[in-house]
């Protein structure tokens, strides 16, 4: 239990909500949609908290469909696809192109000149100590991260 809920915290800590910009709101699926989401509106450390408890997350992320007015825009769809690609998205942007990157810029609308960046970032992300025991999910989401860091807000 103590594990869990190191675990969640540290997630928690990781996935707090980021700010564009232009200082409009991005939405974080980890935060902002599923079951955590739900119970939790205005905390997002609880939200992170209860979808990672739940399903580590998984739910949040494809919930879209299931609960429209906790997680809505591109930026949702395109954390969905992410999730559900991640392994080929990884390899389409180290090798700077390929019909999974191109599908998820096209999500986010995102400028392929940004891609050089991306891979740039996501090169170092993988090339971190700590990738390799990191879960599938969290592997997700940090490219999640990485990519809206350059990806306008949805």
């Amino acid at each position: 239990m103590k594990k869990t809920l190191l675990l969640a915290t540290l997630m928690a800590a990781a996935v707090a909500p980021v700010q564009a910009e232009d200082a409009e709101y991005k939405i974080n699926p980890w935060v902002d949609c599923g079951i955590g989401a739900m119970i939790f509106p205005n905390t997002a450390p609880g939200a992170v908290i209860s979808n990672v408890i739940w399903d580590l997350g998984t739910t949040a992320v494809t919930s879209a469909g299931s609960s429209e007015h906790t997680c809505e825009g591109s930026n949702v769809k395109a954390a969905a696809f992410i999730q559900q690609s991640y392994e080929q998205i990884v390899v389409d942007t180290a090798n700077g192109e390929g019909q999974h990157l191109n599908a998820m810029l096209e999500l986010l609308s995102c400028d392929a000149a940004n891609v050089p960046a991306i891979r740039h970032e996501m090169a170092e992300v993988v090339g971190a100590t700590n990738y390799q025991s990191q879960s599938y999910n969290e592997k997700a989401e940090a490219y999640f991260n990485v990519v809206t860091n350059y990806c306008g807000a949805a």
